[in-house]
């Protein structure tokens, strides 16, 4: 297709498409525990957060993600027995996540998967280009979203 040109040479299409390959991978090394990546990353977060519960709001904020996706991750972690709700005693309107014993066993290996990813990356690639590499999407994401100047939306076209 004509299209491969453009695609070969486009940062959306390759963040993209690494994206989706990164979701399939952590997917694939979850799997004895039916969690997905999103999953993996609220379990590893309440058992580094742990004994200070964690709000929904926080993980949200904290994965720049919608409360939706968070709300509906929480209830498959507590429908598989992984963590628990309990009511923020300093607002009952909202609640507060903490790991149960079967939830920390599996935070444990979510973080262990993320960490064997972590040192085959460095492996493959190096830390330096890793930490460029880290560096030069942060600022596409930057770029991408009007903060660093050099792409201004205006009248539905990109001005440079």
């Amino acid at each position: 297709m004509r299209i491969h040109a453009f695609l070969s040479e486009s940062p959306l299409f390759a963040i993209r498409q690494a994206s989706r390959r990164f979701e399939d991978l952590t997917a694939r090394l979850l799997s004895a525990d039916q969690v997905g990546f999103l999953e993996g990353l609220v379990l590893a977060t309440l058992f580094f957060e742990a004994p200070t519960p964690v709000k929904p709001s926080q993980l949200a904020a904290t994965f720049e993600t919608t409360r939706g996706n968070v709300s509906h991750c929480i209830s498959s972690l507590e429908a598989k027995g992984y963590l628990q709700r309990k009511i923020d005693p300093a607002d009952a309107r909202g609640y507060e996540l903490t790991l149960k014993p079967l939830g920390k066993r599996c935070a444990v290996r979510a973080i262990e998967v993320f960490d064997r990813m972590q040192r085959d990356f460095e492996r493959e690639i190096g830390k330096p280009a890793l930490s460029e590499m880290l560096t030069t999407l942060r600022r596409l994401e930057s770029a991408a979203s009007g903060t660093s100047g050099p792409l201004e939306a205006a009248g539905g076209k990109v001005r440079r």
